[in-house]
């Protein structure tokens, strides 16, 4: 795990360790308020970075996932906005 990434996470396990029940309450209620936009922020943060992998010479699909450790098809996904299960993905058209 990245130093990054710990920092993230130690920061919201502090957030548990607030001793004053209301003002951890207060604490963690915003952070799950912003959580929704936080999230959105990161996932086209994610999306942009797996572009600039793909853009590489001679990238592909496995390539890139293979070096992030993910399926092809999760990069896929990534590359073209979709997150979460496949019942929410756009239907194919019948023709």
């Amino acid at each position: 795990m990245s130093e990054e990434v710990q920092r993230v996470f130690d920061a919201i396990d502090a957030l548990d360790a607030i001793t004053d029940p209301l003002e951890r309450a207060r604490a963690l209620g915003q952070v799950l308020k912003a959580l929704p936009d936080k999230n959105r922020a990161l996932k086209a943060a994610r999306q942009q970075a797996v572009a600039e992998l793909m853009a590489r010479p001679d990238a592909s699909l496995r390539s890139v996932g293979a070096e992030l450790g993910i399926s092809f098809s999760t990069v896929q996904d990534i590359m073209k906005g979709y997150s979460g299960s496949g019942s929410k993905r756009p239907k194919k058209e019948t023709k």
